[in-house]
């Protein structure tokens, strides 16, 4: 065997190797998704518990909203107000700014990927972008039911001690 032929087979065996290697990955991140988390969901309820026990209603009275998660764990998240005030310019560049702080606490975006502890019921969101950018690149871990077609989870508490709470409807 001469040293290109050599060489020739190393490179195949390195590469091969890899693909290996990487289909292997794959195959491990398939496994860390609750098959019964992957699909199209729509938002029911965005509510909020605040410390004294009492119930309200974060996006508004119809917050609309959409989750999909694929078979490997990738998600995408949109939670919107309804009630948000359209700009009156109609000019996204020229809003006031009471129309900017509206959009944006009207709206909650993030995409990443998802994984789930089945035992301890724990949704673990590894955010890779976000609408608010102190999430990017967090995980966020948020226990979850699933129960006659609605996923609901609960956030953590935000510093003042609300507790957000998403309930979503399977759509497929």
């Amino acid at each position: 065997m001469n040293s290109r032929s050599a060489l020739r087979q190393s490179i195949f065996k390195t590469i091969f190797f890899a693909y290996m290697l990487s289909s292997t990955a794959a195959h491990a991140d398939a496994n860390t998704i609750d098959a019964s988390l992957v699909g199209t969901w729509t938002l029911v309820a965005a509510d909020v518990l605040h410390p004294d026990g009492s119930r309200g209603r974060d996006y508004g009275a119809d917050p609309k909203g959409l989750l999909v998660i694929d078979e490997r764990g990738y998600y995408s998240l949109q939670i919107f107000k309804a009630e948000r005030p359209k700009f009156a310019s109609g000019d996204k560049a020229r809003g006031t700014s009471d129309e900017y702080r509206e959009a944006v606490m009207g709206s909650s975006t993030h995409y990443g990927t998802v994984s789930a502890d089945t035992v301890d019921r724990i949704l673990t969101f590894h955010i890779q972008n976000a609408s608010f950018p102190n999430w990017q690149g967090e995980e966020q871990r948020r226990s979850y039911e699933i129960k006659g077609g609605e996923l609901s989870y609960r956030v953590s508490p935000r510093p003042n001690g609300d507790v957000p709470i998403s309930v979503w409807k399977r759509l497929n």
